[in-house]
């Protein structure tokens, strides 16, 4: 029988066995339109389930009452033994999944959560990248023109990367949350409102270093990219007057590390590691920086404790007299 003469509830029991995906799409929309998940947020967790449901469809798991630890379990190995994922990776998917078990149990879909006792891999601690001031000095200094130089038409696009970096190093903010500023988010000359994880918002002060350059690029660069776009609201503009995106803004550093000859790995979190760590080498309480981040937790924020830590001790063995052996 052709399936439009079916009945709408037969049609619907077939299409729920032939594959798990309309559930998993059903999570996305709540992630989306319910929880208001970020926009990169929707994308990786489409990307990671996506992976489940090819794991689910190939060993012929069509329901989710169907699923088993067990089964979640191999999925869990494969990511590393077929996928070749590193744990991190691994246990992001795995936090995809979990999250979609939570849902269908509270959605009245599966009766019990299978994924409940599945535990993601452990990650290894990791200290986060941070370089020096001296560097971060370097690394603006290869970007562009100071602000303060009068500079050329030929230089109108390296303000506007100079003052991209000052502003990342200024506000230690999310290279998406840079690239997705607008000029409306400039609350004033010495504030500047980010939209974080969730869209959650919170507005961070701008160093005077960023003001300068931020009133250079705004006077000689960015009119005359604007011309050459559709009147996009974005604060940085690409080459032909649209909003400039990530990949761009890693290009840009990626230069700028070149010119200056930083051998070590650069990248935009670089900027973010870097202003966490010399706020609390200078004397920054660890809830002022955990705000200027954006971080829910403290805890997130403490790892950068660390870094100073070890900052501390290494000058001390090498500089008290009875530290040394």
């Amino acid at each position: 029988m052709e399936s439009w003469l079916w009945p709408f509830g037969c049609a619907r029991d077939y299409l729920n066995k032939v594959s798990v995906r309309p559930h998993i799409d059903a999570y996305l929309r709540h992630l989306a339109i319910e929880r208001g998940a970020a926009k990169n947020t929707q994308l990786a967790y489409k990307r990671d389930l996506a992976r489940y449901a090819d794991y689910l469809d190939e060993n012929a798991l069509t329901r989710p009452e169907e699923i088993t630890e067990n089964d979640i379990a191999k999925f869990a190995e494969q990511l590393t033994s077929r996928f070749g994922l590193v744990a991190s990776s691994s246990a992001r998917v795995l936090a995809a999944v979990r999250g979609l078990h939570r849902f269908w149990l509270l959605e009245g879909v599966n009766q019990i959560d299978a994924s409940a006792r599945v535990k993601p891999p452990k990650t290894p601690k990791r200290l986060p990248k941070a370089i020096s001031i001296d560097q971060i000095e370097q690394l603006l200094d290869a970007s562009g023109p100071s602000p303060d130089s009068a500079g050329d038409v030929a230089d109108l696009i390296r303000v506007r990367d100079r003052a991209l970096l000052e502003v990342l190093y200024a506000t230690g903010a999310r290279i998406s949350e840079v690239v997705n500023l607008d000029l409306d988010d400039l609350v004033d000359p010495t504030m500047v409102r980010l939209f974080g994880k969730g869209s959650k918002e919170r507005i961070v002060p701008v160093g005077s270093f960023a003001q300068r350059a931020l009133a250079a690029y705004l006077t000689r660069c960015r009119p005359m990219l604007a011309v050459r776009g559709k009147g996009t609201p974005a604060l940085f503009l690409n080459q032909r007057g649209g909003r400039l995106t990530r990949q761009s803004a890693w290009s840009i550093i990626a230069v700028a590390a070149q010119l200056c000859g930083l051998t070590e790995s650069v990248s935009p979190h670089t900027f973010r590691h870097s202003f966490a760590t010399h706020l609390l080498e200078g004397g920054a309480d660890v809830r002022v920086v955990q705000e200027l981040l954006g971080h829910s937790s403290v805890a997130t924020t403490q790892i950068y404790t660390l870094v100073t830590v070890d900052a501390l001790r290494e000058m001390y063995a090498t500089a008290h007299p009875r530290a040394r052996k």
